[in-house]
């Protein structure tokens, strides 16, 4: 059921679709598990009435199967019920516990949600912006200009010499590139 609603609701945000999947699973929730006392209760009966049967004398194979099979889905029933009710308490209490419900903002205490978020949204903002940083180039004057003869030096191609201590001179597991190919890979080519 999950999955259908989800693919149902295309290339919405993830949000989107948790908040569109509530109505679906309250549907699912209400009709499996709606009337759980009630089938709790029904089972009990069932066994209470099986055990009667038993203790008059009225016995089968399928009667003692039928009561093991009973017992089984009640006590899952029944725990399910327990665990169900468990987590959910966990989660309210949870919730509980991480909500803001009161800040002190420049000396007063406020309790405005509204006012709440803004105030923390504008802290993290203001956390996480990106400050401007002036660059400073090599024409700004700060970094002394090579020779021309120093500039040409370093555009000549490198000898098979220097192309062959480079790469010996390398630790073999170490690669060079995100290609994932290591030193010792291209040393053996």
């Amino acid at each position: 059921m999950v999955k259908n609603e989800w693919r149902s609701l295309g290339e919405a945000q993830f949000t989107c679709k948790m908040r569109a999947l509530t109505v679906p699973l309250r549907k699912w929730h209400k009709d499996n598990f709606r009337y759980m006392d009630k089938k709790l209760l029904q089972f009990e009966e069932e066994i209470t009435r099986l055990d009667k049967l038993v203790s008059d004398g009225i016995y089968d194979g399928t009667t003692e199967a039928r009561r093991k099979a009973l017992m089984s889905r009640s006590k899952h029933a029944a725990n399910m019920d327990k665990n169900i009710r468990y987590f959910h308490n966990i989660a309210s209490a949870r919730r509980r516990n991480n909500r803001i419900d009161a800040l002190m903002i420049h000396e007063r205490l406020v309790r405005n949600q509204a006012r709440i978020k803004g105030v923390i949204r504008a802290f993290y903002k203001d956390l996480y912006r990106q400050e401007y940083v002036s660059r400073i180039g090599v024409r700004d004057g700060l970094v002394k200009r090579i020779q021309r003869e120093e500039a040409e030096a370093l555009e000549v191609m490198p000898s098979a010499e220097e192309i062959w201590e480079a790469v010996w001179g390398c630790e073999s597991s170490k690669a060079p590139g995100s290609d994932g190919y290591n030193m010792n890979f291209i040393k053996k080519c």
